[in-house]
């Protein structure tokens, strides 16, 4: 199998709703598997990052037209109340949310689709939950990430799913990528120099993204081939 690539789409249409189209194509040309959006942060009627069933409907649209798989991060309970009226395949659990909102997370967990959960504000030595359904990524919650920021960065990924990036660049994604990582989620964006959101100046472009996946998987197959 290879490795899954998530173009962390999340707020950087810079809630110009109708950007996520062409963000999305672009996602699909950079290599991605998985474009993902986040519902419940900022996401009030007024707010930037406003979602409800027309708005993901019309996203999973635009996903299957370019056959990428549409996931989101949920982030609240009413998120969650409102991403269960679509057909998702899996979810993913911001690492906000395992601190905030520990009882949504297993209700989530609880109903048996596969689940991936950020780490970032972890910070036990026991994972926050169980279940067989679950895959944990590595992450650190800091926009950016620093590299003295991972000084717990996996020697191997055998405790771990996947990585969650914040650093700029790619450099962490392929080492975590030649530690044994399976899912590599990487922020992407069209124009690293808005300034509307924080996540546009770690973000991927399409071009950085694309180099991303293709160095990625031919480096997952030399690392399999070769264990």
């Amino acid at each position: 199998m290879s490795v899954i690539f998530v173009a962390e789409i999340g707020m950087n249409s810079d809630g110009n709703f109708d950007l996520n189209y062409e963000l999305i194509r672009q996602a699909k040309w950079a290599g991605a598997d998985i474009a993902k959006f986040q519902v419940g942060w900022r996401g009030g009627k007024d707010e930037i990052n406003y979602m409800d069933e027309d708005r993901l409907l019309l996203l999973q649209k635009w996903c299957k037209q370019f056959d990428i798989e549409f996931m989101v991060s949920v982030i609240t309970p009413e998120a969650f109340n409102l991403v269960r009226k679509i057909d998702f395949k899996r979810y993913k659990i911001a690492s906000r949310s395992v601190i905030d909102n520990p009882e949504m997370c297993k209700r989530m967990i609880s109903e048996g689709k596969e689940i991936f959960i950020s780490l970032g504000m972890w910070d036990s030595a026991d994972m926050p939950f169980s279940g067989d359904n679950i895959k944990y990524l590595y992450c650190k919650s800091k926009y950016p990430t620093r590299y003295e920021d991972l000084e717990d960065f996996p020697e191997t990924f055998d405790n771990y799913y996947g990585y969650s990036d914040h650093l700029m660049g790619i450099e962490g994604c392929l080492l975590a990528i030649a530690r044994g990582a399976k899912l590599i989620e990487k922020h992407f964006t069209l124009n690293k120099t808005s300034l509307v959101i924080r996540d546009h100046a770690l973000s991927a472009t399409p071009e950085e993204f694309h180099k991303l996946t293709s160095l990625g998987r031919d480096l997952h197959r030399l690392v399999s081939s070769i264990r």
